[in-house]
């Protein structure tokens, strides 16, 4: 049957199992939906709430075409970039609803699909951006863009393989860290000029399969090493830029078709005339990391609206709760077991709550939880957080 549906339970399965995977798992056993969590390692944090768990390697196409096939799932639900993308296709094909749809899924695992859809087809403001496939075409590329550059793989997540190039001494040095960074076997990087932003943005776009595309209030975040490190809702933005940032993300969200919740990330930046000029970043068809903060923030979560969204249910109002804040919860070497120390003083300040996502090992870096508060303004609720996050110590085990 395709979405809407007329009548619940249904069953979910989702190609990734990660933390934001673990809250849509959540999220979908409470309107009694069950829930298949498919991911490359055992024990990923939404196996461990799910109804049932495949482990396979996320790239293999055959692989995961038989892992579906063999589960009939009414919903097919990436939550990753990783993956055999063409396989979703040949599932969609078949009659199996992948969400958002598996054109869109394949789009926005690529860095230059989306920037080619974004700036040429739709028009969008974005960075001003050029391709390279060796360190030669690199510096040749960036030359122009004025110093410094930001290099991108063309395929990665989590800010992997990212870096930022003051000038041409830098560029086999950034050339050498995206191809490690890079997903998949292509040698292809994008360059972009710097911008000097005022605050990056997320803008949580919900598609519906009948109805309006409604919007989060805006979320304000701070990235690190390309990696999400805090986040804020709402974000004070001016109007006029905030009715743009919607006209972007219903432009792209509109050729992707589909349904579901969209993170749509952007910048704003400055103008000489002292306005804000909004600048389309990048966008992931799925619930974001940043909006981990709708927690504490919404009345309702980015995850239950992406399960609201996809089986067709009815959202009446998206609105605040108030001032909230989001801080991650960072592993600082690498460790085999893991145990937490600090959560009673991290909890013991009122309207904050601390996720631990359950992963089984660490990494530098590698993100193990989140602090979540909310506060009279948005200073207090990000005070809140930080203290909440800095009091829970990781204790790792070799």
């Amino acid at each position: 049957m395709t979405p809407p549906f007329a009548s619940l339970p249904r069953t979910l399965l989702l190609l990734g199992s990660g933390e934001l995977g673990k809250e849509v798992a959540i999220a979908a056993q409470r309107l009694g939906c069950r829930v298949i969590a498919v991911d490359r390692y055992a024990g990923a944090p939404a196996m461990q709430v799910a109804d049932a768990c495949e482990v396979i390697a996320m790239t293999d196409a055959e692989a995961l075409k038989t892992v579906v096939r063999r589960h009939q799932p009414d919903l097919v639900i990436p939550e990753i970039e990783a993956l055999a993308v063409d396989a979703l296709a040949e599932l969609e094909a078949e009659g199996i609803t992948v969400i958002p749809t598996a054109r869109a899924t394949a789009v926005t695992m690529n860095r230059d699909r989306i920037r080619d859809l974004a700036a040429s087809e739709l028009g969008l403001r974005t960075a001003r951006f050029a391709y390279a496939g060796s360190a030669a075409e690199l510096a040749a590329a960036a030359e122009p863009l004025g110093w410094p550059v930001v290099v991108k793989p063309v395929m990665s997540s989590s800010g992997k393989g990212q870096s930022v190039v003051q000038g041409p001494a830098g560029i086999a040095a950034s050339w050498e860290a995206a191809l490690a960074g890079a997903r998949g076997a292509g040698a292809r990087v994008i360059v972009e000029e710097f911008l000097n932003f005022e605050l990056e943005i997320t803008l949580l776009t919900v598609k519906q399969w009948k109805g309006p595309t409604l919007f989060c209030p805006p979320i304000g975040h701070i990235q690190e090493r390309g990696d999400y490190q805090c986040s804020w809702q709402p974000a004070a933005v001016p109007d006029t830029a905030l009715a743009a940032a919607r006209a972007m993300a219903v432009a792209v969200t509109d050729n992707l078709g589909g349904a579901g919740l969209f993170g749509v990330e952007f910048f704003l930046c400055r103008k000489a005339d002292g306005s804000t000029e909004v600048v389309f970043s990048e966008l992931s068809p799925r619930p974001h990391d940043t909006g981990l903060v709708t927690l504490m923030g919404q009345n309702l979560s980015e995850f239950e609206l992406h399960l609201r969204a996809v089986l067709g249910l009815p959202i009446p109002a998206i609105h605040s709760l108030g001032p909230a804040a989001s801080r991650v919860i960072l592993a600082s070497t690498s460790a085999s077991a893991l145990q937490f120390e600090g959560l009673d003083e991290a909890l013991a300040v009122p309207d904050t709550q601390v996720l631990l996502f359950g992963k089984p090992d660490a990494r530098p870096h590698r993100r193990l939880g989140v602090a979540l508060a909310r506060g009279a303004s948005e200073t207090e609720a990000r005070q809140r957080a930080d203290g909440a996050a800095a009091a829970v110590r990781v204790i790792a085990h070799p």
